[in-house]
């Protein structure tokens, strides 16, 4: 059980985890060609299942987090998924140009930050301003 306030901060913390993915899994729609050839550029795996599945993750996730749906498992997807963007998406071993693997760098680790605070949830849990929250049992003094 969690107190008002961490609920409340719970609430804010999944709020900006879910704009970066909302915001990025539009853009990966509206652009839908351009991300794909992006990934072909980039020499991910599979792209023709990949991209979809990029695109509904942080559509989905984005949207899931918001509400608080089903957090602890979502916390665990997220935190796979944003890893793996880290290391398909900002892998700067692969990069000669100093500024841009200097970017890389800094965006790898800031995946590798996001993730984290997907583990967190994962413990956490959503809190109670959530669709978990409400589904959870409370604990009354009848009886």
């Amino acid at each position: 059980m969690t107190r008002p306030l961490d609920s409340l901060v719970i609430f804010i913390a999944r709020v900006a985890l879910s704009v970066l993915f909302l915001w990025s899994g539009a853009m990966k729609l509206l652009g839908y060609a351009g991300f794909v050839g992006y990934l072909h550029a980039k020499g991910v795996p599979f792209v023709q299942v990949g991209a979809p599945i990029a695109v509904a993750v942080e559509v989905l996730g984005g949207l899931a987090l918001v509400l608080g749906v089903r957090i602890r498992a979502l916390g665990l997807v997220m935190a796979v998924y944003t890893i793996v963007t880290a290391i398909f998406g900002h892998d700067f071993w692969n990069v000669t140009d100093a500024a841009l693997q200097r970017d890389m760098v800094i965006h790898f680790w800031k995946n590798v930050a996001i993730a984290g605070g997907f583990l967190l949830l994962f413990v956490t849990g959503a809190g109670r301003i959530s669709v978990d929250g409400a589904r959870a049992p409370r604990l009354g003094l009848s009886g």
